[in-house]
This record gives C-alpha cells, structure tokens and sequence, in this order.
C-alpha cells in the first residue's frame, strides 16, 4: 500500500483538493475493509499456490487462454497509462531543477529498467524500502516548506479558517443524494469493491505482496 503512490499522487492529490475540496478523500473509505479482506482471503490464497502472478492463478483454476487473456488486458490497460501519465508526471517535478524544460529524461529510465532486471525482486524491494522514506520524508520538508512560505502575518490557524470560509474542508458528507459525486456511503461501498479488484486481481499491487513473501522468505528482508 506505502508504495503504490506514484509521482501522480502528489502533484495530482493536492491540485484536487486545492480545486474542489477534501471531499474526495471518501473514495478511500472502503480502502481499509478491503484490505483486510485482501490479507485475510487472497494473500493466503496466492502465498499457498505460490504463483507470481494474479494470471497465473487464473491459468491454474481456469485455462491458459483465460491466463493469457487476463495478462494482455493488463498490458493493454496499464501499460500506456503508466508510461504516459505516470512517467511524464516524475519528469514535470525533475523539470523543476532542470535547465531543458520539457525533457524525458530517458537516461533515468533506462537506469532504473537496467538497475530492476539485473537486480530482481532483491533490488526491487530494497528500493521500495528507500521509496518508502523518501515518501515520508518529502512529506514532512513540503510541510515545513508550506509553513516557511506563509504570507507575513498568516499563521497556519488563520490559512485553515480561510479554506474553512471557502467549504474546501468538508471532508465527510453523510448525504443520500445520488447526485452528490462524493458521499461517505458512496465511498465506502464503491471503495470497498474498487479497492478490492485493485489490490486483490491488479498484477501492480499483487507482484508487490507477492515479492516480499519471497523476500521474507529468503531471508532478504
């Protein structure tokens, strides 16, 4: 979970809120309940069958042509998504300290795909550990960055009341309202089940559980 934020996330998150409010944060209410039910059902699943993909269970409880069509539909659906959106959003931030705006910055890629297949899921999951402290260590300098750019005279008390005044802190809404996009009923059945076919089927989420049980096990974590 720690490590399937992208650079996505962090430009995109706060643009989201700053434009419409907290309220989204409701998507994420089913999330806990689903992963729960992810540790309790499938992770003893996939650990006792011992597969390295969520397709190829489906080969074994199935056929090859349903483990195949599965693993396409994936490459298909995530593969372009990731290498546009993902990808170009890591190169806006480096775009920041860099002199060539715009640049792709295919050396850092090539780096990274040359560091992961020499190095496997010993090299993958060290990383993710490093990820992991980078994350929240970006985290605690962007607040100390945020306050120490307060305009003279505003304390932090006083930018909450401002974005009180302006209804960009409600983050729960307990309204029936079908029409309402964000609800906290909404979020948590529709999150429960979203978050369910992500992290329970989704090859990006179960490669991720699945490497560190095989990391546990020999010993490398």
């Amino acid at each position: 979970m720690a490590t399937q934020a992208s650079a996505i996330t962090f430009m995109s998150t706060p643009g989201q809120g700053y434009e419409s409010g907290l309220g989204f944060v409701q998507n994420y209410f089913g999330m806990p309940l689903a992963l729960i039910i992810v540790a309790a059902v499938f992770l003893p699943l996939y650990r006792r069958l011992d597969v390295y993909t969520a397709y190829e269970f489906l080969g074994r409880r199935f056929d090859a042509k349903t483990r195949l069509l599965g693993a396409a539909l994936f490459l298909l659906m995530r593969g372009p998504r990731r290498r546009h959106y993902h990808l170009r959003a890591g190169d806006c931030a480096l775009d920041r300290f860099r002199l060539a705006p715009g640049c792709h910055h295919r050396a850092e890629w090539l780096l990274v795909i040359v560091y992961t297949v020499t190095g496997g899921s010993r090299a993958v999951t060290l990383t993710q550990k490093y990820q992991l402290a980078l994350i929240f260590g970006g985290m605690v300098l962007a607040f100390i960055v945020l306050l120490a750019r307060l305009p003279a005279g505003l304390t932090l008390t006083d930018a909450f009341t401002v974005a009180g005044g302006f209804r960009k802190l409600e983050a729960v809404n307990f309204s029936f309202d079908v029409h309402q996009r964000y609800t906290f009923w909404s979020g948590l059945l529709g999150g429960l089940f979203l978050s369910l076919s992500y992290f329970g089927t989704d090859q990006s989420q179960v490669q991720r559980y699945s490497t560190a049980l095989r990391c546990v096990r020999a010993g490398w974590v």
